[in-house]
């Protein structure tokens, strides 16, 4: 299933596979945003050897929401032609897309449901059916926006004499497209292809030098990650370059994605204390707060909050920083 974070259900009642794209996104932003902290807190090793990238927002995930986006757009593009009694072999792919992306980003109706071909997502005869596809597919571009804007600023941050020109003349290039998972360690494809290649050539023939190889690709991941940001920023707002409009509009989505995931993480997690269905095995509200803490004194909660704070602070600075050398 080539569409990340969903919820797959098995409905036997319809006899039909349902698959809800972004649904961590959507429906349980605690689970999601907590993970890589969590993984990092009980990554307990003593000599930490392998190199692991914790986040759920990495260039390789974000790849596969580029292809997800695109497969909705082609689905979204097909059932739309064939609403209209139209043959689809008559469209490419490239044409069905372009319609599925106008539908997808104009529909009203996030909840309609969208039937795919057989044979792609399970080899059976019944209906596989995408839940809530407009919602997802603005779900997954916000996803991206808050991964490019969130690396681009640590950039910024990282090289305080950067200006805006700098910044894109140091972060433009091709998107990266192809990355390999190396035990944890994201890898471009192209190096590791080259890795390869010195280990079965000789230049590489021990395993403290292979080793080695993967820490200098590791110090150099954080500036390839930027690179990969920029790029796919641009991928979203249609363009090779940010203009100083387009980054400044980025930033203030940016603020307003961010703000999402806080008001999210609060709710998700919320709705465990509303659920009758856990609160049914205790005795009075009283009881079920000493077992499971009071949500306002959760300390993730408070965690995120102070998080979005000071990232709301760091994107409004970026800003003003972008209109200072306008002005000047």
């Amino acid at each position: 299933i080539r569409l990340p974070f969903s919820l797959v259900n098995n409905n036997v009642t319809l006899d039909r596979l349902e698959v809800m794209p972004a649904f961590w996104w959507l429906h349980n932003m605690y689970a999601l945003a907590r993970n890589s902290r969590k993984f990092i807190s009980r990554d307990t090793r003593l000599r930490k050897a392998q190199n692991i990238e914790f986040d759920a927002l990495a260039p390789d995930t974000v790849e596969e929401i580029f292809t997800a986006m695109k497969l909705l757009e082609e689905w979204s593009g097909r059932a739309d032609q064939l609403r209209k009694g139209l043959d689809t072999r008559n469209f490419t792919a490239h044409e069905l897309a372009d319609r599925g992306r106008i539908l997808l980003e104009n529909t009203t109706n996030g909840d309609a449901e969208l039937a795919i071909p057989q044979g792609i997502i399970e080899r059976s005869i019944r209906p596989v059916i995408i839940l809530k596809p407009a919602r997802a597919y603005h779900a997954y571009r916000d996803m991206v926006h808050h991964y490019a804007v969130r690396e681009i600023s640590g950039f910024l941050t990282a090289n305080p004499g950067s200006t805006f020109s700098s910044m894109c003349r140091s972060l433009a290039g091709e998107r990266e497209k192809k990355w390999m998972n190396a035990g944890g360690q994201l890898i471009p494809e192209k190096e590791m292809d080259r890795l390869r290649s010195e280990i079965a050539s000789g230049e590489l023939d021990s395993w403290k030098k292979i080793h080695d190889r993967y820490d200098e690709l590791w110090e150099r991941y954080p500036e390839a990650k930027c690179h990969h940001a920029y790029a796919s920023l641009c991928k979203l707002y249609g363009t090779h370059e940010l203009t100083p409009e387009t980054w400044h509009e980025a930033l203030t989505k940016a603020i307003a994605v961010q703000e999402y995931v806080c008001e999210q993480v609060y709710l998700s997690r919320k709705k465990d204390y509303d659920n009758p269905f856990r609160s049914m095995i205790y005795r009075n509200a009283e009881e079920m707060r000493s077992v499971m803490g009071d949500i306002g004194s959760n300390d993730f909660i408070k965690h995120v909050r102070r998080e979005t704070a000071d990232y709301t602070r760091l994107l409004l600075m970026h800003r003003q920083n972008l209109l200072t050398t306008k002005e000047s």
